[in-house]
């Protein structure tokens, strides 16, 4: 019987020492943990022992938090069964403003060259969170700026947004049925992004040979504002249209609306008038060039008081006889278009009457002044 419990005894010993040594042979095939340094240019609230997690699993620990010049080393110490990618990130994630933070590891291994043990995440590919003081400082900034000592020291800033409520007072409905009718529109327009697209190519060529006469658009620009002081006259008019551009912009988005296919349509085809501006840039350019001295010769001519346009005509130059006068206009015709036995009559009647008939200019002047 005593030998039987002896036999037991050395059997259960035995049976624990193989659990034990089985334990370290597995421990030893399976390694120790892998450890990973990561810089942050800061590190509050990160601690020893702080979680470290792949998309939102633990995957380790913090092990140490040490701080250096101008940056903070942190040591992690991950599963050694967890595969990173060789360019993986590092974030410091706050699940509230006063908790500790946990350090986030993206993007999680899917193919490629991996991370290796003792790695180092540069402060190039770490980001940390903004803290509450960050916040502060930057809401501190901005009020700064737009205070009494900064964009307001003069009042400008109180006066824009005076003239901005002012002018916003009683039109919200006008204006969201505005915003509302422009989003129908646009929604419409989604469905013809490829044309627009190519309309859009188009227009990128003609505004470049815009900005090759930028000398005579800046000209022309000038102009226009002088013309816009003249409309500022009319500004309580101009305040009525806009408030009328919301109706009509609701009537606008309920056409495309109905109409869907033949906007595409157009749309589609107004990708060939910009080719045709793009064919004809020289000309655009020369009117850009003349535009300006033609519109600042309008506005010369206009009279404001009288609300009439000023104009003469010169005709000291009609120094022919009215047949003569014709006979000049047919002979500059294209060959062919009028008949040579018609030229060669008005030639003969016109050398035979000679210099008895007044020009045009002495006929003009005549009903001018009364005939005598």
């Amino acid at each position: 019987m005593i030998a039987r419990i002896r036999g037991s005894r050395a059997a259960v010993v035995v049976l624990v020492v193989g659990l034990v040594a089985a334990a370290f042979a597995w421990q030893g095939t399976r390694g120790g943990d892998t450890k990973i340094t990561v810089y942050f240019s800061s590190a509050s609230a990160v601690y020893e022992g702080n979680p470290v997690q792949v998309l939102g699993v633990p995957v380790g620990t913090v092990e140490s938090v040490t701080p250096e010049p101008g940056r903070v080393k942190v040591v992690l110490n991950l599963d050694s069964d967890v595969t990173l990618p060789a360019d993986v990130q590092a974030f410091q994630v706050s699940p509230s403003l006063i908790s500790g933070r946990s350090i986030e590891l993206a993007p999680a291994y899917e193919s490629g060259p991996r991370l290796a043990d003792g790695a180092v995440i540069p402060v190039e590919r770490s980001q940390v969170p903004l803290d509450i003081n960050d916040l502060y400082s930057s809401a501190q900034e901005l009020t700064s700026a737009l205070g009494p000592d900064g964009a307001n020291k003069r009042g400008s800033l109180t006066r824009a947004l005076d003239v901005l409520a002012s002018n916003l007072d009683g039109n919200g409905d006008s204006l969201a049925a505005a915003i509302s009718g422009l989003a129908d529109a646009s929604g419409t327009l989604a469905g013809s992004r490829e044309d627009i697209t190519g309309t859009v190519r188009g227009l990128q060529t003609f505004t470049s040979t815009l900005a090759g006469n930028d000398a005579g658009v800046r000209h022309l620009n000038r102009q226009l504002a002088t013309v816009s002081g003249f409309l500022a006259t009319d500004r309580g008019e101009l305040g009525a249209a806009l408030q009328q551009l919301a109706v009509t912009l609701d009537d606008v988005a309920g056409f495309v609306r109905d109409n869907r296919e033949l906007v595409r349509h157009n749309v589609s085809q107004l990708t060939r008038v910009t080719k045709v501006l793009v064919r004809n840039r020289q000309i655009l350019g020369s009117i850009f060039d003349e535009a300006p001295a033609g519109l600042g010769n309008l506005l010369n001519a206009y009279d404001a008081a009288g609300g009439t346009l000023d104009v003469r005509m010169d005709v000291n130059e009609l120094s022919l006889a009215p047949g003569a006068f014709l006979c000049e206009l047919l002979a500059r015709g294209a060959p062919g278009d009028v008949p040579p036995a018609l030229l060669s009559l008005c030639s003969n009647t016109v050398g035979s009457l000679g210099g008895s008939i007044p020009t045009l200019a002495e006929l003009l002047a005549a009903m001018q002044g009364g005939v005598q």
